[in-house]
């Protein structure tokens, strides 16, 4: 992944004069949520839709990407689309990520995404990730084109997966994911979400 790797490794050395303001905008605590959608829809993906989507992106059969799943789902619900992507990032105590993928929903068609954000906190290590991100409560396709606070850590993480969860205007994006790389701890950060590649994390 040519774009996000590059872009990590040229702005992580400009991420010094940034710190300050990108830890104000990420002090909000997260929204009310709706209740989780639990009972399958023709707009949801049930858990074995997901479970085969990742096995194909992921390129194995993995107990541990189907019981992360199943995690997601118990505390999320039914997600009405998903993102398969990968990343870049790399973080000590204060970091960038940056990634690109594409956003599928079953009735509204697919869409090319962007994603860029500082990732702050006690976190360390570099990496290069496939991600499949569930994304919940989407109302059409361009409302991913936003910011997303949230805990951007290792908040689960099991057979060498790790999920995690933002939120934006009752939208609740749940990015799992596995690659290379050590990151540890709960990075308190978000991602931008845009429709082109950018250098601006902000």
């Amino acid at each position: 992944m040519t774009f996000a790797s590059r872009l990590a490794a040229v702005a992580l050395v400009a991420l010094a004069g940034w710190i300050v303001p990108a830890s104000a905008q990420t002090a909000a605590p997260p929204p009310n949520l709706p209740p989780p959608q639990r009972t399958p829809s023709p707009n949801t993906y049930g858990p074995d839709e997901l479970v085969n989507a990742g096995h194909h992106f992921f390129g194995n059969v993995s107990r541990g990407l189907a019981s992360i799943i199943e995690k997601a789902v118990s505390q999320w619900g039914l997600p009405n689309g998903y993102i398969l992507g990968e990343e870049g990032s790399g973080a000590f105590v204060a970091g960038l990520r940056y990634g690109e993928g594409t956003l599928y929903t079953k009735n509204a068609g697919d869409l090319r995404v962007y994603w860029q954000g500082p990732s702050l906190g006690f976190d360390w290590g570099g990496d290069g990730a496939r991600t499949m991100t569930l994304v919940y409560n989407l109302p059409a396709t361009n409302a991913i084109y936003q910011r997303f606070a949230g805990i951007d850590g290792s908040a689960y993480i099991i057979g060498g997966f790790g999920m995690t969860a933002l939120t934006s205007n009752n939208i609740v994006l749940v990015p799992i994911r596995s690659g290379l790389g050590l990151r540890l701890g709960a990075n308190i950060g978000y991602l931008k979400y845009t429709p082109r590649a950018t250098w601006n994390p902000f």
